[in-house]
């Protein structure tokens, strides 16, 4: 019912930045909550931002607060991670996630992004 699709991955150098977007079908972004994870290898997925139209209190991480900042754009359906100031020890792997009804559980997940940062 609920499809994700992210894109923006690719590769920069140390003090870049890139646009992440995820992109949803059979979702409303202004009715229901979205949320950002990175991972990292041998690691369980970790919160980077979560984002519920009916909360004014946007949770970033303290890893990239001042870094990473999301943005929605209604009219496309799409949530923006825009990440800057990339740091090569950052999680390489990005998803997109839905909590479709907002009751605190992440069901729905993208394929994952990949972002590799050199030097």
């Amino acid at each position: 019912q609920v499809q994700l699709v992210e894109s923006g991955g690719g590769s920069v150098q140390a003090g870049g930045s890139l646009r992440l977007s995820c992109a949803a079908s059979g979702y409303t972004y202004r009715r229901d909550c979205m949320g950002w994870f990175c991972q990292a290898p041998g690691k369980e997925r970790d919160r980077v931002v979560t984002y519920y139209h009916g909360d004014v209190s946007t949770y970033y991480a303290d890893s990239v607060k001042g870094r990473f900042t999301v943005s929605p754009n209604n009219a496309k359906n799409t949530l923006y991670l825009q990440k800057n100031s990339l740091k090569p020890e950052d999680p390489a792997t990005y998803y997109c996630a839905a909590d479709v009804f907002c009751t605190g559980a992440f069901s729905f997940w993208g394929q994952g992004t990949q972002v590799t940062v050199s030097s």
